[in-house]
Protein backbone atom coordinates (compact mmCIF):
# COMPACT_ATOMS: atom_id res chain seq x y z
CA UNK A 1 0.00 0.00 0.00
CA UNK A 2 1.10 3.82 -0.72
CA UNK A 3 1.17 3.98 3.24
CA UNK A 4 4.47 2.41 2.86
CA UNK A 5 6.16 4.20 0.32
CA UNK A 6 8.61 6.49 0.76
CA UNK A 7 9.22 8.82 -1.58
CA UNK A 8 12.17 10.51 -3.05
CA UNK A 9 12.50 14.20 -1.83
CA UNK A 10 15.04 15.59 -4.85
CA UNK A 11 14.81 19.22 -2.54
CA UNK A 12 18.06 18.29 -0.08
CA UNK A 13 19.93 16.39 -2.71
CA UNK A 14 22.63 19.28 -2.97
CA UNK A 15 22.77 19.84 0.71
CA UNK A 16 25.96 18.39 2.00
CA UNK A 17 26.21 14.85 2.98
CA UNK A 18 22.35 13.76 1.76
CA UNK A 19 22.95 13.26 -2.07
CA UNK A 20 24.52 9.35 -1.42
CA UNK A 21 24.21 6.86 1.61
CA UNK A 22 28.24 6.68 1.57
CA UNK A 23 29.55 9.59 3.02
CA UNK A 24 27.71 8.86 5.74
CA UNK A 25 29.02 5.17 5.78
CA UNK A 26 32.22 6.28 5.61
CA UNK A 27 32.23 8.55 8.54
CA UNK A 28 30.18 5.67 10.69
CA UNK A 29 32.92 3.29 9.67
CA UNK A 30 35.11 5.70 10.39
CA UNK A 31 33.44 6.46 13.72
CA UNK A 32 33.82 2.78 14.70
CA UNK A 33 37.38 2.68 13.95
CA UNK A 34 37.80 5.28 16.29
CA UNK A 35 36.00 3.49 19.03
CA UNK A 36 37.78 0.18 18.60
CA UNK A 37 41.41 2.32 17.93
CA UNK A 38 41.15 4.78 19.88
CA UNK A 39 41.11 3.71 23.73
CA UNK A 40 44.04 1.19 22.55
CA UNK A 41 46.12 4.00 21.16
CA UNK A 42 45.63 6.32 24.44
CA UNK A 43 46.00 3.54 26.57
CA UNK A 44 49.64 4.10 28.02
CA UNK A 45 49.32 8.18 27.16
CA UNK A 46 48.09 10.60 29.49
CA UNK A 47 44.84 11.72 29.54
CA UNK A 48 44.16 15.18 27.30
CA UNK A 49 43.08 18.22 28.44
CA UNK A 50 40.09 19.17 26.82
CA UNK A 51 38.78 21.57 29.31
CA UNK A 52 38.70 25.06 27.20
CA UNK A 53 37.71 22.76 24.07
CA UNK A 54 34.80 21.41 25.68
CA UNK A 55 33.70 24.27 27.18
CA UNK A 56 33.11 25.87 23.51
CA UNK A 57 32.16 22.94 22.08
CA UNK A 58 29.21 22.34 24.80
CA UNK A 59 27.91 25.90 24.98
CA UNK A 60 28.11 25.45 20.64
CA UNK A 61 25.81 22.98 20.75
CA UNK A 62 23.47 24.88 23.39
CA UNK A 63 23.34 27.11 20.67
CA UNK A 64 22.97 25.36 17.72
CA UNK A 65 20.27 23.18 19.53
CA UNK A 66 18.50 26.04 20.71
CA UNK A 67 18.65 27.64 16.96
CA UNK A 68 17.23 24.02 15.74
CA UNK A 69 14.54 24.13 18.68
CA UNK A 70 13.13 27.65 17.41
CA UNK A 71 13.27 26.51 13.26
CA UNK A 72 11.03 23.43 14.19
CA UNK A 73 8.55 25.26 16.73
CA UNK A 74 8.25 28.53 14.44
CA UNK A 75 7.96 26.61 11.13
CA UNK A 76 5.32 24.31 12.36
CA UNK A 77 3.63 26.92 13.94
CA UNK A 78 3.53 28.76 10.79
CA UNK A 79 2.75 25.90 8.44
CA UNK A 80 0.10 25.22 11.10
CA UNK A 81 1.03 21.57 11.50
CA UNK A 82 -0.32 18.50 13.35
CA UNK A 83 1.02 17.24 16.26
CA UNK A 84 -1.07 14.13 15.58
CA UNK A 85 -0.32 13.10 12.00
CA UNK A 86 1.23 15.59 9.69
CA UNK A 87 2.16 14.52 5.95
CA UNK A 88 5.69 16.31 4.41
CA UNK A 89 5.57 19.33 2.21
CA UNK A 90 7.17 18.09 -0.87
CA UNK A 91 6.96 22.00 -2.19
CA UNK A 92 9.16 24.23 -2.65
CA UNK A 93 7.39 26.72 -0.97
CA UNK A 94 9.75 28.68 1.72
CA UNK A 95 7.93 27.36 4.82
CA UNK A 96 8.24 23.74 3.09
CA UNK A 97 11.92 25.06 2.22
CA UNK A 98 12.44 26.37 5.99
CA UNK A 99 11.21 23.55 7.75
CA UNK A 100 13.70 21.01 5.11
CA UNK A 101 16.48 22.82 6.50
CA UNK A 102 15.75 22.26 9.89
CA UNK A 103 15.80 18.62 9.24
CA UNK A 104 18.97 18.92 7.48
CA UNK A 105 21.01 20.80 10.35
CA UNK A 106 19.36 18.29 12.90
CA UNK A 107 21.32 15.60 10.14
CA UNK A 108 24.02 17.71 10.39
CA UNK A 109 24.18 18.13 14.21
CA UNK A 110 24.45 14.24 15.01
CA UNK A 111 27.42 14.09 12.55
CA UNK A 112 28.63 16.93 15.17
CA UNK A 113 28.04 15.09 18.14
CA UNK A 114 30.44 12.15 17.36
CA UNK A 115 33.06 14.89 18.90
CA UNK A 116 31.08 13.53 21.77
CA UNK A 117 32.71 9.97 21.76
CA UNK A 118 35.95 11.20 20.42
CA UNK A 119 36.21 13.85 23.49
CA UNK A 120 35.67 10.65 26.15
CA UNK A 121 38.53 8.39 24.39
CA UNK A 122 40.98 11.82 24.29
CA UNK A 123 39.91 12.15 28.09
CA UNK A 124 40.49 8.44 28.51
CA UNK A 125 37.01 8.12 30.40
CA UNK A 126 36.31 5.22 28.68
CA UNK A 127 33.79 3.66 31.06
CA UNK A 128 31.68 6.27 29.28
CA UNK A 129 32.24 4.47 25.78
CA UNK A 130 29.09 2.39 26.63
CA UNK A 131 26.91 -0.09 24.07
CA UNK A 132 24.05 2.11 24.43
CA UNK A 133 26.47 5.21 23.86
CA UNK A 134 27.84 4.06 20.60
CA UNK A 135 24.75 2.39 19.17
CA UNK A 136 22.75 5.83 20.34
CA UNK A 137 25.89 8.23 18.24
CA UNK A 138 26.36 6.14 15.34
CA UNK A 139 22.73 5.16 14.48
CA UNK A 140 21.08 8.75 14.52
CA UNK A 141 23.63 9.78 11.71
CA UNK A 142 22.21 7.08 9.08
CA UNK A 143 18.32 7.93 11.03
CA UNK A 144 18.37 11.40 10.26
CA UNK A 145 20.38 11.48 6.68
CA UNK A 146 17.19 9.22 5.88
CA UNK A 147 15.16 12.16 7.13
CA UNK A 148 17.06 15.07 5.56
CA UNK A 149 16.72 12.73 2.47
CA UNK A 150 13.21 11.21 2.15
CA UNK A 151 10.80 12.61 5.00
CA UNK A 152 12.87 16.34 5.43
CA UNK A 153 9.26 17.88 7.13
CA UNK A 154 6.09 15.99 8.05
CA UNK A 155 6.02 14.62 11.31
CA UNK A 156 9.70 13.94 12.12
CA UNK A 157 9.69 17.36 12.92
CA UNK A 158 7.91 16.48 16.30
CA UNK A 159 11.64 14.46 16.60
CA UNK A 160 13.51 17.19 15.91
CA UNK A 161 11.27 19.59 18.17
CA UNK A 162 11.55 17.00 21.23
CA UNK A 163 15.38 15.95 21.19
CA UNK A 164 16.63 19.90 20.52
CA UNK A 165 14.86 20.50 23.17
CA UNK A 166 16.20 17.62 25.50
CA UNK A 167 20.01 18.64 23.91
CA UNK A 168 19.78 22.43 25.00
CA UNK A 169 19.49 21.15 28.20
CA UNK A 170 22.31 18.23 28.28
CA UNK A 171 24.96 20.57 26.05
CA UNK A 172 24.10 22.72 29.41
CA UNK A 173 24.63 20.13 31.55
CA UNK A 174 27.50 19.05 30.15
CA UNK A 175 28.93 23.04 29.40
CA UNK A 176 28.60 23.72 32.86
CA UNK A 177 30.40 20.25 34.37
CA UNK A 178 33.22 21.28 32.15
CA UNK A 179 33.60 24.92 33.78
CA UNK A 180 35.09 22.73 36.71
CA UNK A 181 34.94 21.09 39.57
CA UNK A 182 33.54 23.98 41.65
CA UNK A 183 30.43 23.73 39.79
CA UNK A 184 29.28 20.13 40.86
CA UNK A 185 27.31 21.54 43.53
CA UNK A 186 24.93 22.53 40.66
CA UNK A 187 24.35 19.86 38.70
CA UNK A 188 22.35 18.08 41.00
CA UNK A 189 19.73 17.25 38.04
CA UNK A 190 21.75 14.92 36.26
CA UNK A 191 18.89 11.77 36.99
CA UNK A 192 16.53 14.46 35.84
CA UNK A 193 18.20 15.05 32.89
CA UNK A 194 18.41 11.18 32.35
CA UNK A 195 14.70 11.24 33.32
CA UNK A 196 13.59 13.97 30.58
CA UNK A 197 15.68 11.87 27.67
CA UNK A 198 13.51 8.83 28.74
CA UNK A 199 10.20 10.93 28.67
CA UNK A 200 11.12 12.35 25.20
CA UNK A 201 11.34 8.11 23.98
CA UNK A 202 8.24 7.41 25.43
CA UNK A 203 6.66 10.09 23.96
CA UNK A 204 7.90 9.35 20.79
CA UNK A 205 6.74 5.77 20.71
CA UNK A 206 3.87 6.74 21.68
CA UNK A 207 3.31 9.36 18.74
CA UNK A 208 4.48 6.73 16.31
CA UNK A 209 2.34 4.09 17.85
CA UNK A 210 -0.59 6.37 17.29
CA UNK A 211 0.18 7.30 13.63
CA UNK A 212 0.93 3.75 12.90
CA UNK A 213 -2.91 2.65 13.97
CA UNK A 214 -4.25 5.65 12.41
CA UNK A 215 -4.86 6.71 8.66
CA UNK A 216 -1.71 9.27 8.75
CA UNK A 217 -0.32 10.10 5.16
CA UNK A 218 3.19 9.22 6.45
CA UNK A 219 5.23 6.27 5.32
CA UNK A 220 4.30 3.80 8.05
CA UNK A 221 7.59 1.96 7.04
CA UNK A 222 9.24 5.24 8.92
CA UNK A 223 6.79 4.70 11.47
CA UNK A 224 7.31 1.49 12.38
CA UNK A 225 11.16 2.11 12.38
CA UNK A 226 11.11 4.80 14.40
CA UNK A 227 8.38 2.92 17.05
CA UNK A 228 11.18 0.29 17.40
CA UNK A 229 13.95 2.57 17.28
CA UNK A 230 12.35 4.16 20.10
CA UNK A 231 11.58 0.75 22.21
CA UNK A 232 15.31 -0.16 22.19
CA UNK A 233 16.23 2.95 23.39
CA UNK A 234 13.78 3.10 26.35
CA UNK A 235 15.22 -0.42 27.33
CA UNK A 236 18.65 1.17 27.33
CA UNK A 237 17.92 4.09 28.68
CA UNK A 238 16.22 2.36 31.32
CA UNK A 239 19.03 0.17 31.85
CA UNK A 240 21.26 3.14 32.15
CA UNK A 241 19.12 4.88 34.79
CA UNK A 242 18.52 2.05 36.51
CA UNK A 243 22.49 1.08 36.93
CA UNK A 244 23.30 4.85 37.45
CA UNK A 245 20.52 5.53 40.46
CA UNK A 246 18.46 3.02 41.65
CA UNK A 247 21.07 0.00 42.03
CA UNK A 248 23.94 2.17 43.67
CA UNK A 249 21.61 3.48 45.77
CA UNK A 250 20.28 -0.03 47.40
CA UNK A 251 24.15 -1.01 47.60
CA UNK A 252 24.54 2.45 49.48
CA UNK A 253 22.14 1.14 52.33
Amino acid sequence: PVRWMVYLDKRTDPWLLVYSPMPVASIFLLYLGVVWAGPKLMKHRQPVDLKAVLIFYNFAMVCLSVYMFHEFLVTSMLSNYSYLCQPVDYSTSPLAMRMAKACWWFFFSKVIELADTVFFILRKKNSQLTFLHVYHHGTMIFNWWAGAKYLAGGQSFCIGLLNTFVHTVMYSYYGLAALGPHMQKYLWWKRYLTSLQLLQFVLLTTHTGYNLFTECDFPDSMNAYVFFYCVSLILLFSNFYYQSYLSRKSKKT
